[in-house]
């Protein structure tokens, strides 16, 4: 297989931010080319087993106004359209009321 194997590129710098029951995993990667792009990572572990659930998406640099532009877009939709309620999260800090409130965190420094 070679060079058609699916392997996680080189890691290049790294912000791990945790919400509550989930935790985001922001990761600069390089291509073979040293090219890099942005995966980004969510985590949540499955209440019914205990095993972490992640979703993951490829962020390329030539994306990046487009995507900060459509994000920015719609957390400025939702904040003029409900109360945004920001929660800082302790670590181990039980948030099963921040799940029942249903708050909505949101920032947003989009810019690139």
């Amino acid at each position: 297989m070679g060079d058609f194997e699916n392997k996680e590129r080189e890691e290049v710098f790294s912000k791990k931010v945790r919400a509550g029951k989930r935790t985001y995993f922001f990761d600069v990667k390089a291509t073979r080319s040293n090219d890099y792009y942005v995966t980004i990572t969510e985590s949540k572990k499955r209440f019914e087993d205990g095993q972490f659930i992640k979703h993951k998406i490829f962020l390329y640099k030539e994306d990046f106004e487009k995507f900060a532009e459509g994000l920015s877009d719609v957390v400025e939709y939702i904040k003029s359209n409900q109360e945004v309620i920001e929660k800082r999260y302790e670590p181990n800090q039980d948030d099963s009321a921040y799940e029942s409130t249903g708050e909505f965190v949101a920032k947003d420094n989009f810019s690139f």
